[in-house]
Formats: C-alpha cells, structure tokens, sequence
C-alpha cells in the first residue's frame, strides 16, 4: 500500500478540454471558487488552471521550471500537477493577482456524467486495474511483496523521476510490472492522437486500455530495447475510487470470476476478513468479574481502545463493552476527521449505570441506536432511558426524555426515532443528549434502499451540529456493536469525506473498513453489509447530483469534481516562499 498521502490528493480535477470548453462547464455547471485543470493551448506539454470567481473566469498558467517541477510564477515548486492544487487550496494566501487580490480555489468543480469532458475523465477511474494518484516510486512500493509478473496501471502527469516521467504528454498511461524478485519495469500506453487507438511501442492497437490489457492478459509483450518478454499475470487491483464513479466500480464487482466463483465484493470482504486482527489483547473483558457485562461472550473489546470508566468506587469494575473509534488522519487513507466516534454494545440491565457513567464521562452529547429493543422476540437493548417527560435516576445521574418525535418513511412507517435528553449528575450542570434511534433495519440482511440510512445520518450530522463544540464522541451501538454499528459509522465517515473534499474525491472502503477493524474487531460483519456501504454512497452520490443538476438528471453517479490523476507525495520548496504571482487572464 501507498505510504505517501496520495488520498489527501485531489483526485478528479483535470479535463482534456479548451479554454472556451472551460469556462462553459465553470458558468454552467461551477460556483464561486471552484476549479479544474486543463492541458495549455499554448504550450502542449503543460498546465492551465481555470477558475470561477463570481461571474469571472481566471485562468492561471503553470509553467515548468528549469529543474522541470511545476510553479506558477514565481510560487514553490512542485513535483506534480495535484500537489500544486493541494498546495494553493491549502493555502489560499499564497495566490495573487499582480494587484494583490487573492485567488481562491475551494475545490475541483462537480461535473455531471452525461458531459463527454467527464465521460472521458473517469473512464478509467472506475476500473480495479487502475490506481490512481500513485507515483512511480510507490507503484513500485506497491508491487515489493507481490509475485513475479503482477502488474498494476497508473496515469502519469507531469512527474517528475528517474524515467523521465515528465517529458510525457499529459495523461498518458503507465503499466509497472514486477519481473523478477528485484526489478520493476514502467511500460508506457501511447495513444495515437489522430485515431485515439493505445498501443505499447508501437504493437497491437486497441480501443481502450482495458482491451489492452485483455490482450497482454493472454500474449506477452517484449519490451523496446531488452527485447525482454514480460509477461501480464497477477493484477493487484485497486480499491481506491472517486466517490462519484463508484456505480461503475460496483458493477465491476457484481462480476463473477470463472475461475474463482467469487465476485469482487466477496473477494474484497475475505481479503478483510483474512487480515481482522485476531491477535490483540482482550484481557479485560474476558475476566471473570466482566463477563456477565458482554452481551456475546465472544465479543469484547481490544483493550488499546477500550473505554475505561473512571468515576467508580474502589471496589467496582472500570469495565464497559465499549472502544473509542478514531478516523485515521495520517496515511495511507488521510481521511477528514471531524468526530470521533464509540462503538459499545446494547444495554443489558446490568450495565445501564455503566452507559451512562460513560456518556457523563466522555461529555457524549450524540447518541445513535441502530436497532429495536426487540428483534425477532430476541432482546437486543435493554431500554436505558425513560418515557416522555419521565425521569430515570440511577445513583447520581437523573435522565429525563424532554422531547420524542417519530420520523416516517415515505410510506407513512416510522424510520427513526429522535429524542432529547437532559442529564443531570449530581452537584453538576445538566447537560443536553441527542437521542436518534434507527428502526427501519430489518429483521434480516439490509435495507433494500439506502435513502432511509441516509436521512438517519443526515439527522445524526444535525444533531451533532446542535451540540456544544466541546461534546466527545459520539456513542453508536446496535445489538453487539459491531455490525450495523460499524455500518453506520463507515458510512458516516465516508459521507463526511465527500461532504468536505466533494464528490470526486478518492475513498477506500476495503481500507476504511480495516483502519475501523484495527480498533473493534468485525465491524462491518457481514457480506451483505459490506455490499451496503456501497450501495449507500452511490444513493448519496445520485441524490447529489440530482440536486445540483435537476434538469439534466441521468440517474447516474455524481459528476463530483473532476477526473483522477496521479502525483508524487512532497513538493520540492524553496527556502522563503513567495506568494504567487499569477499570469492570468480574465474571462
């Protein structure tokens, strides 16, 4: 796996269009401060940045610098074309027009599907054998502890490496093969500009490049110069994808394998299964005092990320069924962490005062329930508060449910449940809980339609808002806090990423699932479930797009911001930056 921060790169962002194309899709389909990267009409092999900033198109040049990284006239240096839109997205200060006024990029603007400049920019994006946004150095990386003849596709823009990389003609395609224990090849796809055919070295021509790559599937290619024969067997397929692409990746993994039987959500959910760690200490909860507090015997906490009670007599267990879940910020995933989260078990009617000593204590201001307290005549959650305008005390905490409004489906069934608390401990200011409980769950496998997860989530993301900007986690269960609970809070996690970094940006489910893993084992538990976290994001993407572009609505994904590309991780800069000084045009 990638150890750069290729997820934090904006992905989706260049398009194969003109000016005068650019600023149609900016007026059209953009907003203020939104983006998108074209090839320079002036200069071929480099860049030019096209923004909307209000009724005004800008259009800044990237020039190549003598060392052949990327700047914008007299700004830092970069080794690729995404670090440089990271860079100024990061920091808005650092771009200026000659008189000084700044030059925002919020993010790549979202085009829809149905637009040929999008169709062409994701094409590939979806695909499993393609990675986007790696260099060569971590295509490499990729590939060490693989076997011989495995094989991945990147697209390369502007690098710049040991091959030359940026002598290429922007979006070109590059196959890295492992040929022997030690050595790697870069392959580059050509295309013939005047009939758009891809070819390597001037061989075979084909449509597109998955056609290709069917064909060195079964016939090796020599490579130009060693006339070395390099043989295509063992694709390490990409789980990264443009969050607006993911219908296309979910029909690649409805297909069935011939030889395995397996589709490719089954191959991707026993990959995760394969590497749950079963290993970590669980101590805790499986001493004898604690076992009569686990709902499942065998489902008990890792004790790194077990949640401690703090405020209990000497003679008392510091013991809950619960872990803290944190959203991994650094590498490989990168992703945008603005709530942490604790997945706990259903009550039992032994641990009600243990809940909510923990609810006092982590300042948890959110609480989402995921299940009914009866499943099939099986309890799954002790009820742990009190009936409208009642009071439950429990030693030195007083809970109160002020509020109960029950939120109906579109066929008039209730789907969640939104309550408001107010808790008390004694000698201490009440606090005010959200209460938000999903029953529209069934008794069996998911719900068929992921809209209504989404407007639960959707509630959750409302509720969260309303509380103080100093509340703690927010606390999910289910039944065994692993299954729907990890559901949810991935998918939660998720929506958060493309809410903040918009519909293009890259996600890592199979990744996502494993970093969640690491801190309570089996969340996502089962295939089914799994399946679901897909389904969920593409009804979230489709319901944006047709928000945005209700008149051109296709029932397609989300065109989310442009098209995937592939950089190097960190940008070469000088000693005292200078701010930008942009050579632009205004339209």
């Amino acid at each position: 796996m990638p150890l750069m921060s290729d997820y934090r790169r904006p992905c989706n962002f260049f398009y194969n269009v003109t000016g005068e194309e650019a600023e149609r899709l900016l007026r059209q389909y953009g907003s203020d401060g939104e983006f998108l990267a074209r090839p320079s009409e002036s200069q071929p092999l480099n860049f030019t940045l096209s923004i909307i900033r209000g009724k005004t198109i800008t259009h800044v040049k990237i020039q190549k610098n003598s060392d052949d990284f990327l700047d914008l006239f007299g700004g830092e240096s970069f080794a690729s074309l995404s670090e440089l839109v990271q860079f100024y997205i990061d920091n808005p200060e650092q771009l200026q027009e000659r008189n000084g006024e700044s030059i925002i990029m919020k993010r790549p603007i979202s085009i829809p599907l149905y637009e040929p400049a999008a169709q062409e920019a994701r094409a590939p994006a979806s695909q499993r054998w393609f990675h986007a946004n790696i260099t060569g150095t971590e295509a490499v990386e990729l590939l060490t502890k693989e076997k011989q003849w495995t094989y991945l596709v990147r697209m390369i823009y502007g690098l710049v490496c040991a091959c030359r990389e940026s002598q290429r003609a922007p979006g070109s395609y590059a196959i890295t093969v492992k040929t022997t224990d030690d050595h790697v090849v870069h392959i580059l796809i050509q295309k013939k500009a005047d009939t758009g055919m891809y070819h390597v070295g001037g061989g075979d021509e084909f449509r597109t490049v998955g056609e290709l790559l069917a064909h060195y599937n079964n016939n090796p290619m020599v490579e130009e110069g060693s006339q070395r024969v390099v043989h295509l067997m063992n694709l390490v397929p990409s789980t990264c994808v443009p969050a607006d692409a993911i219908d296309e990746r979910i029909r690649l993994l409805e297909e069935v394998d011939h030889v395995t039987k397996k589709s490719g959500f089954l191959e991707e959910f026993e990959r995760i299964q394969q590497v749950d760690d079963q290993f970590s200490s669980r101590r805790e909860g499986k001493k004898e005092q604690n076992i009569s507090r686990n709902r499942y015997k065998n489902i008990v906490p890792f004790d790194h990320t077990r949640v401690i009670l703090k405020d209990v007599p000497p003679n008392e267990s510091d013991y809950i069924n619960a872990s803290y879940i944190k959203i991994p910020k650094g590498p490989p995933l990168h992703l945008y962490a603005n709530r942490e989260y604790i997945s706990t078990q259903g009550c039992l009617p032994n641990t009600l005062l243990d809940f909510w000593r923990m609810v006092w204590q982590e300042n948890s201001r959110v609480i989402v329930m995921t299940t009914k307290e009866m499943e099939r005549s099986r309890s799954k959650c002790h009820v742990y508060w009190p009936a409208l305008r009642e009071e439950l005390n429990l030693r030195e905490y007083v809970i109160k449910t002020v509020e109960e409004t029950k939120v109906p489906d579109e066929n008039g069934l209730d789907m969640f449940i939104k309550r408001r608390f107010m808790v008390a401990k004694k000698g201490m200011p009440q606090r005010e809980v959200f209460h938000l409980q999903f029953i529209g769950w069934p008794d069996h496998g998911c719900p068929e339609q992921p809209e209504s997860v989404l407007c639960f989530l959707d509630a959750v993301d409302v509720a969260c808002k309303k509380a103080t900007a100093t509340q703690g986690p927010v606390i999910v269960h289910c039944s065994a806090g692993i299954g729907r609970t990890g559901t949810f809070i991935v998918i939660d996690i998720l929506l958060n990423q493309i809410r903040h970094r918009g519909s293009s940006c890259p996600i890592d489910i199979p990744r996502t699932v494993m970093k969640i893993r690491e801190q309570r084992s089996r969340m996502v538990q089962t295939e089914a479930q799994y399946v679901f976290l897909y389904r969920a994001i593409s009804c979230y993407i489709a319901m944006q797009s047709r928000s945005r572009h209700p008149s051109n609505d296709t029932g397609t994904g989300e065109g989310g911001q442009p098209l995937h590309l592939p950089p190097p991780p960190v940008p070469r800069r000088r000693p005292v930056p200078e701010v930008a000084q942009a050579y632009v045009n205004n339209g």
